[in-house]
């Protein structure tokens, strides 16, 4: 008797083969101890593969040679910060889509709305939680374009009522 064989057209080998392609993410961060700990947490997962820069030059330039599926920032980077990344990303109509997800020990509420207002999809803060930065990763992967400019729209139309004062204190003469 002999034994089926499974048959493979070309659209099943099509849906294998990009089922085996891992989707890139770029690490944009300046402390190589960091740059490493988010790379094993991200290729834990199996799904992606890292490439890094570590500064934001360096980062913006990787990008265009890299063309990733995602970017991790940190803010505070020699060269150029990650909200001036973030910016030039989203200012790109080729790449305005890429999903950006910024990693930072900046956590204040006007860190992440600085981050979220120059176009940022996530704001995650130092020392973050492996499992916090995977389903962040995973979120901001399947946020649909229309997602991002209604997000955008709306955080431009919001009233926020943030103190940026140091000191409420009048000066003293």
């Amino acid at each position: 008797m002999a034994e089926a064989v499974p048959v493979m057209n070309a659209q099943t080998a099509d849906a294998q083969q990009a089922s085996d392609v891992q989707k890139k993410v770029l690490i944009i961060d300046d402390s190589p101890m960091i740059v490493e700990l988010i790379r094993s947490v991200v290729t834990m997962t199996g799904a992606y593969d890292v490439v890094v820069a570590y500064d934001g030059v360096a980062g913006l330039e990787k990008f265009y040679q890299e063309q990733p599926d995602c970017v991790i920032v940190d803010v505070k980077m020699p060269r150029m910060d990650g909200y001036q990344v973030v910016r030039c990303i989203r200012g790109d109509t080729a790449s305005a889509n890429t999903p950006l997800i910024i990693l930072s020990a900046l956590n204040e509420e006007v860190d992440h709305l600085t981050g979220l207002l120059s176009g940022v999809d996530e704001y995650l803060a130092k020392p973050f939680k492996p499992s916090a930065l995977c389903a962040t990763l995973e979120r901001v992967m399947n946020i649909t374009p229309e997602e991002r400019v209604h997000r955008i729209e709306n955080l431009a139309a919001a009233d926020f009522d943030i103190d940026l004062a140091v000191d409420d204190e009048e000066p003293s003469k």
